[in-house]
């Protein structure tokens, strides 16, 4: 607010994940609570924009995963630059099973469907907590339209088979590679993991 500047954190000091918590279910309650005893006595007044700064009404143009034509999101206001102003924003519709343009993916599916990685995303950049344990620290490979019979490569060396697969992160730029039985690349992708190396945790004594 004009007055005050206040943080939530929601989290495990462990490292461990969160389940069913999400920003919106546990920090943003107890950021409005603290907000309003704040500002119980004195009320919050909006900040004046910064110049060149503009207020413009935009709407979003349907999800084309689905078929009732909802929208992707509700109809709002938004701050632009002077300028910039956009006031419709859309997907672009890919058709079902369709492979975006410049994707390295290849058929390797009995529907058809091309076989590629979906997650991580191209160019994703991790960074490394050296206070979370390395266990609660793997990065989770996840494919689609590929068989069974598929091996993950970090950087040409095989670690893993199946559709899915977990890999410890390690500082560097790395290229994985999804390969078919036969060793032919089916998708690949770069990224990059930053921060110092995990350590494995110590044994008791």
């Amino acid at each position: 607010s004009e007055r005050y500047t206040v943080g939530v954190w929601i989290g495990n000091a462990s490292g461990a994940p969160m389940w069913d918590v999400s920003g919106t279910t546990g920090a943003a309650p107890l950021w409005a609570e603290t907000m309003r005893f704040l500002h119980q006595r004195e009320p919050s007044r909006a900040p004046a924009p910064p110049p060149g700064v503009v207020q413009a009404q935009v709407r979003f143009g349907p999800n084309p995963t689905e078929r009732n034509g909802e929208p992707i999101e509700a109809a709002r206001s938004e701050w632009f630059i002077a300028g910039t102003e956009q006031p419709l924003f859309a997907m672009e519709t890919i058709a079902a099973g369709a492979r975006p343009a410049g994707a390295a993916g290849t058929f390797d599916s009995k529907d058809g469907n091309p076989a590629r990685i979906t997650a991580p995303t191209q160019g994703t950049i991790l960074a490394l907590d050296p206070d979370i344990p390395p266990r609660h620290q793997r990065v989770s490979f996840e494919s689609d339209g590929a068989g069974r019979d598929v091996q993950w490569r970090i950087d040409g060396k095989p670690f893993a088979r199946g559709t899915t697969a977990q890999w410890l992160p390690w500082p560097g730029r790395h290229t994985v590679e999804l390969a078919d039985a036969q060793g032919q690349v089916l998708d690949t992708i770069q990224l990059e993991v930053r921060g110092a190396g995990v350590a494995a945790p110590a044994r008791g004594r």
